[in-house]
């Protein structure tokens, strides 16, 4: 199934629903950042995360991060997710790998840490950015994102995101968000129907691996309370805007001098993308124009 992002009402307007199937760009980003099983996990289940509150967004440039630095082994993780159904990544250590948890699963709480902080940094394309801090709950990602939307965004929430990655790579990975909006905020029994529903879901990727679809998911969870999905399938995708022209346009800020002593010290200057891991590299003769550039004051 491709990825794609869908969304739905429920209660007269009283919910919103969003649902996300990321299973080839996660797959992408593990290929491109080795990542262990685990750190697939992590960065997957924050990527989906990432591309659900972008969902809300009104402006086409508005854009999501997510930061997360626990107390575990992974260290941090950043995701940069945009309404455009974009979305890249990265984890601080991608080579970390954990034994099993209690329940026999890939043990994400254990590589984040249930110690730390999740910050979100809204760019809603215009102004200056939103930010906000929460502490972690748990380290496993849907939890604590869950825990933000309350604690910051004051909306009831239940968020369930999940990936499933074995020796083939990742065969199913992605998440439903289900908010209750301020216009049925105050009806507890509503809120408690929610929370008990998402509860009785046994994980969201056996879902996807029982052949379900975004839809189904949906109408399992609220078929009988008016469920509304709304036409438009939107395609996601892993992307980064990083290119040669931004490598090259950055060692300019670095100066005359400094491209200089690359070009004595390393006949050259190479760099690595942390979102991608993309590669770029800039000859001898290349760093001469750059310096050529300053001194003409272009």
């Amino acid at each position: 199934m491709a990825d794609q992002l869908i969304r739905a009402t429920a209660a007269e307007g009283g919910i919103r629903a969003v649902g996300v199937i990321t299973t080839r760009l996660v797959e992408e980003a593990r290929q491109r950042h080795k990542l262990s099983y685990v750190a697939t996990a992590a960065l997957g289940r924050t990527m989906s995360s990432g591309l659900l509150l972008a969902s809300n967004m009104k402006r086409a440039e508005s854009r999501v991060n997510i930061r997360i630095i626990g107390s575990g082994p992974l260290g941090g993780i950043l995701v940069d997710a945009g309404l455009d159904g974009t979305v890249r990544g990265y984890v601080d250590n991608p080579e970390v790998e954990l034994p099993p948890n209690s329940k026999g699963k890939l043990d994400v709480g254990g590589a984040v840490g249930s110690d730390g902080y999740l910050y979100v940094v809204r760019d809603v394309g215009y102004g200056y950015p939103y930010s906000s801090t929460v502490e972690l709950v748990s380290g496993e990602i849907g939890e604590d994102v869950a825990h933000y939307l309350m604690t910051s965004e004051q909306t009831p929430s239940a968020l369930v995101v999940g990936v499933f990655v074995g020796a083939q790579g990742v065969t199913a990975s992605g998440g439903i968000l289900l908010q209750v909006l301020p216009k049925a905020a105050s009806d507890e029994a509503l809120v408690q129907t929610l929370e008990s529903r998402i509860a009785s879901l046994t994980g969201f990727t056996p879902l996807l691996q029982a052949g379900k679809t975004l839809a189904e998911i949906f109408e399992q969870l609220l078929g009988d309370m008016g469920l509304q999905i709304l036409p438009e399938i939107q395609m996601v995708r892993f992307h980064c805007s990083c290119s040669p022209d931004r490598f090259l346009g950055a060692l300019k800020i670095l100066g005359e001098a400094e491209l200089l002593d690359m070009i004595e010290k390393d006949d050259g200057a190479e760099a690595t993308c942390h979102f991608c891991g993309e590669v770029y590299q800039a000859s001898r003769d290349e760093l001469a124009q750059l310096i050529g550039d300053l001194k003409a004051g272009s």
